[in-house]
């Protein structure tokens, strides 16, 4: 167990010994007699400890399986779906040649940024309650269009001015949730 989910666990048995004070189950007005405790004690140390245990989760690098790319049926379009999870595609040298992503109370973060990309491409990406982290080579177009009720996709990655530099076309319907595309 991680020091951080330890310290979590500790900070919410305090909480919780605070509201069990609060309600008569235990006796302990020696560890609680300031008056501020009352309400502002027990809320912080229920907040700490949970915000302390999903941030060790959310910060390890582990978190992310990472998986071999999944070739479709085509030999060439990378066909990539998860539920209730997170996966990771690296691209290291191979070519890309268009993907479809399915993220279903999940997340995938697929890297192109070493992938070989020499003509347009189109990723199609479909969520419902999840994620797509999409990094991509700054030496490619991005273009997007977007159907998304309750979500969105953020594009932050550099726009190149070369008009003969290959495109990558992303689809996304997002439905509670969002993509975000990078460098």
């Amino acid at each position: 167990m991680k020091p951080r989910t330890i310290i979590g666990i500790v900070l919410i048995v305090a909480g919780l010994w605070k509201l069990a004070n609060m309600w008569g189950l235990i006796e302990n007005e020696w560890l609680w007699s300031q008056p501020w405790t009352a309400y502002v004690a027990p809320a912080l140390l229920l907040y700490v400890g949970a915000k302390t245990i999903v941030n060790s989760y959310r910060r390890d690098p582990d978190q992310w399986l990472q998986r071999p790319l999944p070739i479709g049926e085509d030999g060439k379009r990378i066909c990539c779906s998860v539920c209730y999870g997170g996966d990771e595609y690296v691209f290291r040298g191979e070519p890309f040649h268009g993907a479809r992503l399915d993220a279903f109370c999940g997340g995938i973060r697929m890297d192109l940024r070493e992938a070989v990309i020499t003509e347009d491409e189109e990723i199609d990406i479909h969520t419902f309650c999840g994620g797509i982290e999409l990094y991509v080579p700054a030496h490619v177009n991005v273009i997007v269009k977007s159907r998304s009720f309750l979500g969105g996709v953020g594009n932050s990655a550099t726009r190149n001015a070369d008009p003969q530099a290959p495109t990558i076309h992303i689809v996304a319907s997002n439905f509670c949730g969002g993509v975000d595309i990078k460098n």
